[in-house]
């Protein structure tokens, strides 16, 4: 296993250590030890996964504190674009953005502590995305921003007048007027 920090302080790649022979692939995607090893101790409490169609874009999401979630992303199937925005507010990386491409064929997993707001859009056919939690999903801490905020600029990698979105996320706020309490 293989982790590689970004340039957001604390979010960071994991690439696991991946046996392929004739009859296909294996790899550990969650090994807690293992995580424990490269500095990671989580206990994650909550498994949640979607299926999306192409163009769909979801996000950008985030739990305020006290139940601010870490997330360990990754794509069982297709491709997705990745995105998250640092809301800590004392951190030099404030209002910044990293994108990455996480696919079922690059095994890539993003960790997404807490501080961050999450989103991805859907470059193949379909995907299907994974994601363990920290925390429980809590309506009343839920907040997010609105996926094509000037001030952010985000390339989610499709002509945004074609995305998928839902009702719930074409009226989040612009980040200059989120609710992060980080």
């Amino acid at each position: 296993m293989n982790i590689e920090q970004t340039f957001i302080k604390d979010l960071v790649l994991i690439s696991p250590s991946v046996f392929e022979d004739a009859r296909g692939y294996f790899f550990e995607a969650y090994n807690k030890s293992k995580f424990s090893d490269l500095g990671i101790s989580i206990d994650f409490v909550q498994d949640n996964q979607s299926f999306s169609k192409k163009g769909t874009l979801r996000g950008l999401h985030y739990q305020n504190p006290p139940f601010a979630q870490t997330k360990l992303v990754r794509v069982l199937q297709g491709e997705i674009i990745d995105i998250t925005v640092d809301l800590r507010k004392d951190s030099p990386t404030y209002g910044k953005h990293f994108s990455v491409l996480l696919s079922a064929e690059n095994k890539k997993q993003l960790l997404v502590p807490h501080g961050f707001a999450h989103g991805f859009s859907v470059i193949s056919e379909t995907a299907v995305v994974l994601y363990k939690c920290d925390q429980y999903y809590n309506k009343q801490s839920e907040g997010g921003i609105r996926f094509d905020d000037a001030q952010l600029n985000i390339d989610w990698g499709m002509d945004l007048k074609d995305a998928i979105v839902s009702d719930k996320d074409l009226i989040l706020p612009d980040f200059a007027s989120c609710n992060s309490t980080f």
